[in-house]
Order: structure tokens, then sequence, then C-alpha cells
């Protein structure tokens, strides 16, 4: 909960930046915010972390528990690699403190989402994360991509809304109450006899929430919004955004809904199959690497919604936070190079061509980020998925293992697409791309931690085991 408070004195102090500009408050903006951070992820873990005298705030609405502080720990350092890799793109931002204030209010939301307890405060984080990331998408007020692109995730997230707020009035009839253990409890007591409409908003509430992951046929805004917000805001939705929805994702079903698990497991089967080989079959055809990025988050998103499906806690959750770590490191590491050679070659392919030429480190970095995306040993991305296949594998879901490994193989190919043209077509220029200093050192330290997860998977699973 200190966390929480003190990433929001930090949205709280952007804003005032602005209105007190003769201070010089915008010059150190970025410092405070980045300590911030630090000091809100080493409170969380010193002073929370096993303690249960002190995790649950407002009546048990918002709880921090293990589980909150292991994703809100992975949300927090994700953040901070991700305000060292946009610094450039604030520093050419003339509405800088406007732009921090709206990251750190949608950072506010993320958090609220991995402790909530009550669907007043499941759906309070998601509308504090989503409305900022509105104004973000078509914050390139110049550019008609952008704008397109702020406009259709408006009208699309007030549409997953109206899903959400129906499912909670259909549950909160059946049940009387918002309280995600009494729900529960509920479900226990009456041993099938719920009415029909109980059921109608559990289903309606998980339309809503494939919305906010990004899972196929709820998947449609993705490609667009993904392709005209800026290149950063991109970064932040495909990592803190995604993570933030699945352990909101988590509590909701595994914990609230897992006693029924019966009545929605089929359909949520039926849209992780759509995911993998929609997603899969048309990256193969993308021209852009931002583009292809964004099919390639829907894929994911089927992957992390299969430890769902799983519902074992005990193998789901450590499972699904190894994933999420996994795949925001690596998507972090590719967007930053994504951003650096999009500024000098554009968004497509052959902006790639003769990287590992023009600037092999950060080629190197892309390389290892593409390969974990793919799920190639020895990096992250191939135990992430591992761990995600042995938690199916106790179901009786193992045709979704098939087709995952199948369409896994198409994957394979669109990201070697990147690496072929870093390494293996000419380049049209021959000067080195540029590329900031602190930039490249976060490209270096997300790719090394993607290698060590990699290479000790074990440690770091039993100790996100404790999670749950």
């Amino acid at each position: 909960m200190k966390g929480l408070f003190i990433i929001c004195g930090l949205g709280i102090f952007a804003m005032l930046a602005e209105i007190f500009k003769g201070f010089g408050l915008k010059k150190i903006l970025q410092p405070v915010v980045l300590l911030g951070i630090v000091v809100a992820f080493v409170l969380n873990i010193l002073t929370e972390w096993n303690n249960p005298m002190s995790i649950s705030y407002f009546n048990n609405m918002i709880v921090f528990d293990n589980f909150a502080l292991a994703f809100s720990g992975v949300i927090l350092a994700t953040a901070f690699f991700w305000f060292v890799f946009a610094n450039d793109y604030f520093e050419n931002s003339s509405d800088v403190t406007d732009h921090f204030a709206l990251v750190l209010f949608a950072l506010v939301g993320a958090l609220m989402l991995t402790a909530y307890k009550n669907m007043t405060t499941l759906f309070l984080g998601i509308e504090i994360m989503s409305i900022p990331l509105y104004v973000l998408a078509a914050s390139r007020k110049n550019d008609v991509k952008s704008n397109e692109a702020g406009f259709k995730y408006l009208i699309l997230g007030s549409f997953a809304t109206g899903f959400l707020l129906f499912g909670i009035a259909l549950v909160y009839g059946a049940t009387g109450s918002f309280d995600i253990m009494v729900i529960r409890a509920k479900i226990s007591a009456a041993q099938g006899g719920l009415p029909l409409f109980f059921h109608a908003g559990v289903i309606m509430m998980l339309v809503a929430m494939c919305f906010k992951v990004a899972a196929a046929p709820f998947h449609f805004w993705t490609p667009d919004v993904y392709q005209g917000s800026p290149t950063v805001i991109t970064a932040f939705m495909s990592t803190i955004v995604k993570t933030a929805a699945f352990t909101a994702f988590i509590r909701l079903f595994l914990v609230g809904f897992g006693g029924i698990s019966e009545k929605w497991e089929m359909v949520m089967a039926a849209i992780i199959a759509l995911s993998l080989v929609i997603a899969n079959v048309t990256a193969v055809s993308q021209g852009s690497v931002k583009r292809m990025l964004a099919y390639s988050s829907i894929s994911h998103a089927a992957f992390m919604l299969m430890g769902v499906l799983a519902v074992q806690p005990g193998m789901s959750i450590p499972g699904i936070l190894y994933y999420t770590l996994a795949y925001s490191v690596g998507s972090i590491t590719a967007f930053s190079v994504l951003y650096n050679v999009s500024k000098d070659s554009g968004e497509g392919f052959e902006g790639f061509n003769g990287l590992g030429k023009r600037n092999p480190v950060m080629a190197f970095c892309m390389a290892v980020a593409m390969l974990s995306l793919a799920g190639i040993p020895v990096t992250a991305g191939f135990f992430a998925k591992y761990f995600i296949f042995a938690t199916i594998m106790a179901t009786s879901f193992k045709w979704l293992l098939v087709l995952a490994v199948l369409t896994s193989a198409i994957g394979v190919y669109y990201y070697f697409k990147v690496i072929i043209a870093m390494y293996f077509k000419p380049a049209d220029k021959t000067e080195k791309v540029p590329v900031e200093m602190q930039v490249m050192l976060i490209m270096i330290i997300t790719t090394l931690l993607t290698i060590a997860i990699g290479v000790v998977p074990g440690y770091v699973i039993d100790m996100l085991g404790n999670s749950h």
C-alpha cells in the first residue's frame, strides 16, 4: 500500500511541476519519479511481504498480500525500465508534465488491479488505468494514426466497460455482494443452485477482461492502437497494462469464480484457441515490426490465459507471474530497440536491415528479445512457455497444448524475420544507429535479465511460488 501511495504522490508532483515550473521542478521530474519507483518497490517488499498484519485496507477492498506484492513488483520494475527508455520521448515533448502525470496515474490503476478484493475496486482500477491511456494513445496530436488509435481505444474500451459493469450488476444481483471472497463463499454454499443470470454475468465479465488483455475475438483494437500510438506508449500497454490486466484476471477467475470453472472454461478454451490461430497466422503477413509485436502480444495473452484455464493456483500463479516477468523484460528490450531504429529507418522490417553491423550491441539485444518471445532455449521465454505447458498438462485441455506448439512454430518464423534482417540483409545506410547511453544501458540490463531468468528458472519459480 505504501508503494501505491508513493506512485499517487508522484502523479500529483508531476501536475504541480507544471504549475510551479518557475522553480525548475520539470528538470528534476524524471530523477524524482525513478527514485520514487525504487522506493515504492523496496517499501512494498520490506514492510509488507509475509506481513499479514498490514495488508488489508479500506474495509478489505484492497489487500496487499504476497500475490499482490509479487505482481506489483513486476509492474514497478518494468515501470522503472520504461521511464528510462522513454526519456527521449519526454524530452522532445512540450507537454512533458502532463504525460508524466498520465502515465503515473495509469500506473496507480495497474497497482490497484494487483490488490483489489472487491468488484468496486476492480472497476476503479481498470478505469484509472484505462482513461489516461486513451489520452496517451492520441498524444501525437498532428498524427492521424495516433488520433485514430486514441478514438478507437476509447470507443471499444467504453464498450468493454459496459460489459464489465453489466456483468458486475448481474453477479451482485445473484450474490448480494461485491466482495470477491464473499462471492466465492456463496458459490460454494449454493452448490450449483445460483440463478442463470449469475452465469451470464460471469461470461460478460470474462468478455470484458478478454478485451483488456487483447484476446481474440476481442482483439480488433490491438493492432491499430499499438501501431498508431507513440512507440513508448505501445510498450507501456504491452507490458505494464497486460501484466495488471492478467493479475486482475487471476484474482477474479481463479479465486472468485474458480468454484464454477466448468461454466466458463469451454468459453475460455475457445478464446485461447482463436487467439493462438488468429494472432500467429496474421502476424506472418505484417510488414511493420510494431504491428507484428501487436499480434505477438495477442498470442502471448493466449498462453497466459492457459494458466488461468488450468484453475490450479499452486501452479498457475507462479507460472503466469514468471511469464509476465519474462514477457515484460523481453518486450521492453524489443520496443526500446524498435523506438531507436524507427527514428532513423521507420517501423518496417527493412529498417532493421544490416543492424548487426550498424549497431552490434543493439542488434544482439534485439536478437535475444526475439528469441525469448519465440520461446527458444535458454531464454526466459522458453521456460515461461514450459511452465504454462506443465500447468495445462494436468487438465483435460491437452489439445490446446498441441495447438500452442504448432502455432508457436509459426511464431518462430516472424520473430526470425527480424533477426535475418539484422544479420543477413545489407543495410541501406552505413552510419551507426544513434542511441542514448542510458537507453543502451537499459537494453543491456533487460537482455542480461532475459538470459539470467532463463538460466536459473527453478530458482525464480521457487521464489515466486511463495506469492499465492
